[in-house]
């Protein structure tokens, strides 16, 4: 019986790896179509500021775009991979589909407001500091591998990391995290959040801060979750009991 039950989920495996591969690389397709207006996009936080695009190797450009579409080839098929990942997730746990239909939308929906706040805030704070060390005899002259790569990855970063609510939401669903343990230990999560903000923006206050309050704003909101999460937990058990 357990081998019938592994056998059938390697099967779903198989099924919704198919599904992503195929959208994505669909989507990568047409993605390579517009890559200049998605290129176009990810320069737009550093317009006005003094730096010029180059490309130091003949592939340079060319594969420096197959990435770029590939990337926003998994950002637009964001939906698709996050149902699928969590619907297996779910099927292994035994849950109703219709719970990782929300809980999908809920990732997407955290994802895009992470990564609009890097794209918005953080990002051209970023590119303001760091340009803020040319000089007339020191241009800024980025290759163009390697600011997409900055780029994608600090926006990328930020959307995993607005995560947070729904991480702790499902540890509280399994019963691995409670209330009682994210409030007691508040103020370490808080001084974590201040590192975190300090490791990923620029050394200035301003910009530590605006990453940091939205950190803490996520980790109270994931305490509410867990708080919710722990009541079905205990209704569950306790119709469980009941039954019994």
């Amino acid at each position: 019986m357990e081998k019938e039950v592994f056998m059938r989920l390697l099967e779903q495996l198989r099924k919704r790896l198919i599904i992503i591969a195929v959208s994505v690389f669909i989507t990568a397709i047409v993605c390579f179509a517009f890559i200049e207006e998605i290129r176009h996009l990810l320069m737009l936080p550093g317009e006005g500021l003094e730096m010029r695009m180059i490309y130091l190797t003949p592939s340079e450009a060319l594969l420096a775009n197959l990435r770029l579409s590939f990337v926003a080839a998994a950002l637009v098929t964001l939906p698709i991979i996050l149902y699928q990942v969590v619907a297996l997730i779910m099927a292994v746990l035994q849950r109703k589909h219709r719970t990782a239909f929300l809980l999908a939308l809920a990732m997407y929906f955290l994802f895009i407001l992470g990564l609009g706040f890097a794209y918005f805030v953080v990002f051209p704070f970023t590119l303001n500091f760091f340009l803020g060390f040319s000089a007339e005899d020191l241009v800024a002259e980025f290759s163009i591998a390697r600011y997409l790569s900055f780029a994608t990855t600090l926006l990328f970063s930020f959307g995993l990391i607005f995560q947070l609510p729904l991480a702790f939401w499902f540890l509280g669903q399994i019963g691995i995290l409670n209330k009682e343990f994210l409030r007691r230990n508040r103020k370490f999560a808080l001084l974590f959040i201040l590192i975190v903000a300090a490791v990923l923006t620029p050394p200035d206050v301003f910009s530590q801060i605006l990453m940091a309050i939205p950190l803490m704003l996520l980790y109270e909101i994931g305490i509410v979750l867990v708080h919710f999460a722990q009541k079905k937990r205990a209704r569950e058990q306790h119709h469980a009991t009941t039954a019994g």
